[in-house]
């Protein structure tokens, strides 16, 4: 019998991201961004069989509600939170070849701060802005969840705001300190993200925590709450800054675009597009690519040179700026990560040298 709970477990104690259950392999557990079966977790041998399909639905039918099963019957996808005893998980539903799939993300319940996954000052500063939109970007995977809870916790711990967080699902628990927070689940909490914020104004809030900016109307909605004086932080699945500006501009319809360069070039307050890279030694650290908005930045943005911005970025260190090449030359530099890895991230692998 497939014992998930057993495995959820031992994907928390080993430490692992995420734990991967597919019809026809065995459990398989994520860490430090590799792959391992559990027999190689546990050091044994035919531990961990092969996964059947009756087993894993009977698996996953014991972690779901009556509406969950329902949900995720007619949906096919299915997104929860899942808590087991102290431990927190978000898992992920899907059919594959008409199979059941489940993949879980292991939450740690120590709350990250900015100083543990290395945040550079000039971050702080954005968060301490009263209005503006904060962007972080990335792969899936590159720890987007923790920086924008070690965020959330920074406002928390130091200033005293109403912080309204949209979430699928809830992953960190926040708990109110000199802030307020009230955290919304998508499907439980609101009907979607655009709902949701279309009337979160009429809540009094100062800090808005968007989970994921999936669409236009989730998109306009939090440009316009950034512009009505409010500090917006959300998350996209972009690799740098320019490509996250244009993204975002190019969702508008053509008639719209001119309209939202001029939005975003007085609201844009800075990108942080982070991955993770194998450390030395052993676990994860990031490297990222910073843009704050300064006059340079706004007016590229507004005469639609983003093709530029990434010469602003590598002019511009005095202002906190910084390129991906940049950051991972200096992780390199510093002993942090191998030539191999550094190598590998850079778009230009020359700059190494």
């Amino acid at each position: 019998m497939l014992d998930i709970k057993k495995l959820l477990q031992i994907a928390a104690t080993k430490s692992a991201s995420d734990l991967h259950l597919v019809v026809s392999l065995p459990p398989i557990f994520r860490i430090d961004g590799e792959l391992f079966s559990l027999d190689e977790i546990l050091k044994k041998k035919d531990f961990g069989d092969v996964i059947t399909e009756k087993e894993l639905q009977e698996a996953i039918s014991l972690i779901l509600t009556p509406e969950q099963k329902t949900k995720f019957f007619v949906d096919r996808d299915l997104d929860i939170g899942y808590a087991l005893n102290d431990l927190r998980f978000r898992i992920n539903l899907s059919y594959e070849k008409d199979n059941m799939k489940l993949v879980a993300r292991v939450i740690t319940e120590e709350q990250p701060t900015l100083e543990q996954i290395g945040m550079p000052k000039i971050v702080y500063e954005l968060l301490n802005q009263p209005q503006g939109l904060v962007l972080l970007t990335g792969p899936t995977g590159c720890g987007k969840s923790t920086t924008l809870a070690a965020m959330i916790n920074y406002i928390n711990n130091n200033r005293s705001c109403n912080i309204v967080t949209f979430e699928d699902p809830i992953e960190f628990l926040f708990k109110s300190n000199k802030s307020v927070i009230t955290q919304r689940q998508l499907g439980s909490d609101m009907i979607s993200f655009a709902k949701g914020l279309k009337y979160v104004l009429r809540q009094d809030p100062n800090v808005i925590m968007v989970g994921e900016m999936r669409d236009l109307e989730t998109i306009a909605a939090a440009i316009t709450i950034a512009e009505t004086g409010h500090l917006v932080l959300a998350t996209l699945h972009t690799y740098n800054a320019a490509q996250t500006v244009d993204r975002i501009i190019d969702i508008f319809p053509p008639h719209q675009q001119n309209q939202v360069r001029a939005q975003l070039s007085m609201i844009l307050s800075g990108v942080i597009s982070q991955r993770l890279l194998p450390k030395v030694g052993g676990g994860r650290i990031a490297a990222r690519e910073i843009m704050i908005r300064n006059s340079a930045v706004s007016n590229l943005i507004r005469e639609n040179k983003i093709a530029q911005l990434k010469s602003v970025l590598q002019t511009s260190g005095a202002d906190g700026m910084v390129t991906l090449d940049k950051h991972i030359k200096e992780l390199y530099n510093k002993g942090l990560i191998t030539q191999e890895v550094a190598l590998g991230q850079m778009e230009n692998p020359n700059e190494l040298e």
